[in-house]
């Protein structure tokens, strides 16, 4: 007989929660409370990703994993306690990543209920869309202006820092993990599991080797991007490009190279941003053009860019899931397990997405990264100077890579915290660009017969309205006020 609380979803059945993790938890969670608005983030990133996950308090059956547990002590700052400032979830306003981002996992939860229909099956989405709308609405409250992108970037260099020579110690003791000694859900199993080949693939706080590399493998084009946009903070640039390369190697898995490489590459097209949209059909041209030479599907392609032995099953994956479209296209399935050896590990985030939301959870996703691009874009070619442009150009890369990186993994611990951080930074310096983009190429003969003439600034307020606007909004002010 199955214990009820793992009936769905699977999970521990009891608390697992050190008491040094505890008191460390409860201090975090005090300093997002107290902290100026603008500082609470730091205490937070360094809480959700520098401590396992496998950290879990159970109260009568329910599973609060630290990240949640943190998440809940941030909605008490910005719902309760609040302090100075303004407070809104959405700064810049509400725009179509954002309301992707909530209606995939809206629509991710309902196609779970619906699949297994079952109280565990609520009681565990529920949890999942306080984990996933939590921590983005967090982050995108906390992070609202130049200086808090830079903040979090820098915050985020200190913790790979730490994680890389972690991960690197790891390696070079054969496996020996310093987490381990507060006995987490997993402590016994790093060991075991963590060796490919006789080679051992450190994982540090993560779950999977594979989840640790990736985070810092991405943050790669991250940490260019503010070298060139931040002379004073070149330092820690270095730091963190030297920690994430060390997460990198040290989780020996051929996901987060790729990821890594995507991101470079991105950063290396810059000579050529203005024929991006050649590039992206030329694209689109190519693997149409292989599909109809090749014997094989054309996403066998994935299977020659392999390190560790794992890219077949990344392959397998993405035939089964192409093949079995009618099984999960409207809510999704739960019987991809029988569709092959090892089909249960749903290691794409794309497959992972179709299974668990169905082709409409596909879209939306789709839908997150189709506009992180489109806003990065229109900013660019309204940025201030060169260096703020070139900022933006990194941010695309660092999608880019995650965009790679998703054929090789789909994100389900604190990891995700790092996926919904720079969307939440691609909002904050992306959308006022949009404003600006849409003031400079208004037509000046509309101020004159409008009711009502929003004042639209440059990116945080910098720029000064054109002149040209500036004369007709003032003509139209006085038209009204004869």
């Amino acid at each position: 007989m199955v214990p009820e609380n793992l009936r769905y979803g699977g999970g521990v059945a009891g608390t697992v929660f050190n008491p040094v993790v505890a008191v460390v938890v409860v201090l975090i969670g005090i300093l997002m409370c107290c902290l100026p608005r603008n500082k609470a983030i730091v205490p937070f990133l360094l809480g959700s990703i520098l401590i396992p996950s496998d950290q879990i308090l159970v109260v009568a059956g329910l599973h609060f994993p630290l990240l949640r547990i943190l998440v809940a002590f941030g909605m008490i700052r910005i719902f309760i306690i609040r302090g100075r400032g303004k407070w809104r979830l959405f700064s810049g306003g509400m725009n179509g990543l954002d309301k992707s981002l909530v209606l995939l996992s809206i629509v991710s939860a309902v196609a779970g209920v619906l699949l297994f229909r079952t109280g565990q099956a609520v009681t565990f989405e529920l949890g999942e869309l306080w984990t996933a709308l939590g921590t983005y609405f967090l982050v995108r409250c906390l992070i609202r202006d130049d200086e808090d992108v830079v903040r979090v970037i820098r915050t985020l260099a200190f913790i790979v820092v730490v994680m890389g020579a972690l991960m690197l110690s790891e390696r070079l003791t054969r496996g020996w993990n310093p987490y381990t000694l507060l006995g987490g859900a997993r402590a016994q199993s790093y060991a075991a599991d963590m060796m490919r080949g006789g080679v051992v693939r450190a994982v540090g706080s993560f779950a999977q080797p594979i989840l640790a590399g990736t985070f810092g493998a991405v943050a790669v084009s991250l940490f260019i991007g503010l070298w060139l946009w931040k002379k004073e903070h070149r330092i820690s640039a270095i730091f963190g490009i030297a920690g994430a390369t060390a997460m990198m190697v040290a989780s020996n898995s051929s996901t987060p190279l790729m990821g890594c490489l995507a991101g470079l590459v991105g950063l290396c097209l810059w000579p050529i941003r203005s024929a991006m949209r050649l590039v992206r059909w030329g694209i689109v041209a190519t693997l149409i053009v292989l599909q109809l030479v090749m014997k094989s599907p054309v996403w066998h392609i994935i299977t020659h860019f392999d390190v560790s032995g794992s890219s077949y099953h990344r392959y397998e994956l993405i035939d089964q899931c192409i093949r079995h479209f009618w099984d999960w296209w409207l809510i999704g399935t739960n019987v991809n397990a029988s569709w092959g050896w090892d089909m249960w590990d749903t290691a794409n985030q794309y497959v992972s997405n179709a299974y668990h939301g169905g082709l409409l959870g596909l879209v939306f996703f789709i839908a997150i990264i189709a506009y992180g691009f489109k806003y990065l874009g229109r900013a660019r070619k309204t940025a201030s100077d060169k260096k703020e442009a070139l900022f933006l150009w990194a941010l695309g890369a660092t999608l880019l890579a995650y965009v790679v990186s998703f054929i090789g993994i789909s994100l389900w611990d604190q990891s995700i915290v790092g996926w919904y951080l720079l969307l939440a930074v691609i909002c904050v310096v992306a959308m006022p660009q949009k404003a600006k983009a849409a003031a400079a190429f208004e037509p000046i003969w509309t101020a004159r017969f409008a009711t009502k003439v929003d004042v639209p600034v440059g990116l945080h307020g910098r720029e000064p309205l054109p002149a040209a606007q500036k004369q007709a909004h003032a003509s139209w002010r006085r038209g009204n006020e004869r």
